[in-house]
């Protein structure tokens, strides 16, 4: 096969796959502007969806419960990867920088892979039995906004870790050591030598654990108390009352939240590097 050929073939199957990515996306868009209250019928463009969500909440019922539902999702992705970055990120330092033994260091990566490749629904079920005993000890882990950051930092660490010890990997222990040779106090190394080598890798963690957050429903399912639905579980629960188009608003304004949170990250990150 000639070179042109085998281009042609790699652009026709990187649009295929393009196409189904953001086939789905593109048509929950276009049906968010549907005039039908249900989505499964067009019935012309109207922009009636969007006006709802912004309403006023004493007036519309359902304004205030997407407001209520995006500023808990919000508080939640915040808080969860705040903490969930800054813990994976001293968790792959500790690990990455230690003389672990090998027996030791194997346990280590399987402890840290074993959160990544676990099905949600078994990781969920294990929280949940988990703050069942533990709600005894302290009250924040009782259904409820506070167990549900718990349960997603209990997640992300582990995706934060992997992407800063990567990190860690590939810029090796060179300058450390040169920095420790020019009397560098470990403050000094940290802030000065270790934390900007990082950057990068901790925007791209950061970003990825608030990305999980923002879009994870089954642990949030099972920690979730009465004021703390956030927006995956109110389209979860909206949706069994039928196909409603103004759901397809909000999911759509998700979605573009979602990517500005990715181009902001990657912004960051360049300007940083560069």
């Amino acid at each position: 096969m000639s070179n042109r050929r085998y281009g042609t073939a790699l652009s026709a199957v990187a649009s295929l796959v393009f196409a189904l990515l953001y086939a789905p996306l593109f048509a929950v868009a276009v049906y968010s502007f549907n005039r039908a209250e249900k989505g499964s019928v067009w019935a012309g463009f109207s922009l009636r969806w969007y006006l709802q969500i912004v309403a006023d909440p004493e007036v519309s019922r359902r304004a205030f419960e997407v407001r209520e539902a995006a500023l808990n999702t919000l508080l939640l992705g915040a808080a969860s990867t705040l903490i969930a970055t800054i813990l994976g990120t001293l968790l792959a330092i500790g690990i990455q920088r230690t003389p672990w033994s090998k027996r030791a260091a194997r346990l280590l990566d399987a402890a840290i892979d074993l959160p990544v490749v676990t099905p949600d629904i078994v990781f969920a079920t294990a929280l949940l039995v988990a703050f069942n005993v533990l709600r005894y000890v302290s009250p924040w882990f009782n259904p409820g906004l506070p167990a549900m950051i718990i349960g997603h930092v209990t997640l992300q660490i582990a995706f934060v870790a992997l992407i800063v010890r990567s990190r860690l990997v590939l810029i090796g222990a060179t300058l450390s050591e040169a920095a420790r040779d020019l009397y560098a106090t470990s403050a000094y190394h940290f802030r000065r030598v270790t934390l900007p080598l990082l950057w990068p890798a901790i925007v791209a963690g950061g970003t990825l654990a608030f990305t999980l957050s923002l879009n994870d429903f089954v642990i949030s399912f099972f920690t979730c108390g009465p004021g703390s639905v956030t927006l995956p579980i109110y389209v979860y629960h909206s949706q069994m009352r039928g196909l409603r188009t103004d759901l397809f608003a909000v999911s759509t304004l998700f979605v573009l939240g979602t990517i500005g949170l990715v181009l902001t990250a990657e912004q960051l990150t360049r300007w940083r590097r560069d």
